[in-house]
């Protein structure tokens, strides 16, 4: 069990979208996926796409299902999808603040449940890909692990509390840091600069800031004080930042109230 030969996508929205799209330009074959969603416009060539259950079920082959439905739709949905995640099907779930428990219960026919979490750059295969599970052997762990991996980087999680916070960080992350890039870019314009320019310096400026700081020796912090040089223009503008560690302080309120959110989901999922 762990073998993932084809994958059945229940609900291909952004995040299932954006893992599909990064196994296909990593060269797997179209073949080994298909997509149950009514509302889904069109697949990608080669990957059938089901607008019901008895579509899925007729044509069958898959040995796991990947959920990627809103998390607040378990209840409804799980009932009808029993014949899809029975024997020989391992159930992975997109369904975040969801825990482990509940998926079983959900699925009980199952024998593995797994919780995947990635963020939209697995489109292009630099995602973090968070797992945790239960039910794999030791043989189904490698090969779960060698099929995310190829979305970026996959990391198994043992203790199931910090799911959520990991979620938090490196899920929701892509979501904050686009966040400031556009924040970079408004102060640019606020302060007379060109809009189009602002934001072409603004996105230039944390991509290559973040290509040499994942390739540095050093932390991050470090490359923030190389930059800035005793009494110069740099230092001024951290300063501000480091000012009674205002900026940790707002991303630490922002990741506790993204964790918090996933509590919140899977107490609302029971």
């Amino acid at each position: 069990m762990g073998q993932i030969n084809h994958l059945l996508i229940i609900g291909c929205g952004n995040m299932g979208g954006a893992m599909l799209a990064g196994w296909l330009a990593a060269g797997l074959d179209p073949a080994r996926f298909s997509i149950l969603d009514p509302a889904l416009e069109s697949a990608p060539d080669g990957v059938a796409l089901y607008r019901d259950v008895a579509q899925a079920e007729a044509t069958g082959g898959h040995d796991a299902v990947l959920l990627g439905f809103k998390p607040q739709q378990l209840s409804a949905l799980a009932p009808g999808l029993q014949s899809l995640t029975g024997e020989g099907v391992a159930v992975y779930s997109l369904l975040a603040g969801l825990t482990l428990a509940q998926l079983e219960r959900a699925f009980p026919n199952a024998p593995a449940h797994i919780r995947v979490m990635p963020n939209l750059v697995a489109r292009i295969n630099k995602s973090p890909i968070i797992l945790m599970e239960t039910g794999l052997s030791a043989v189904g762990r490698e090969n779960a692990f060698v099929h995310f991996d190829q979305l970026g980087t996959a990391i198994w999680l043992e203790d199931e509390a910090k799911f959520d916070l990991v979620t938090a960080l490196a899920g929701s992350g892509p979501g904050f840091v686009y966040r400031f890039i556009d924040a970079l870019a408004e102060a640019g314009r606020s302060l007379g600069l060109d809009a189009d320019q602002a934001t072409s310096l603004a996105l230039a400026t944390v991509d290559g800031a973040s290509s040499l700081a994942a390739n540095a020796e050093v932390a991050p912090g470090t490359l923030a004080d190389q930059v800035a040089s005793p009494g110069g223009m740099t230092r001024e503008g951290l300063n501000v930042l480091d000012d009674d560690k205002a900026l940790v302080e707002l991303l630490t309120k922002t990741l506790k109230a993204t964790a918090e959110r996933g509590t919140q989901l899977s107490a609302s999922a029971d």
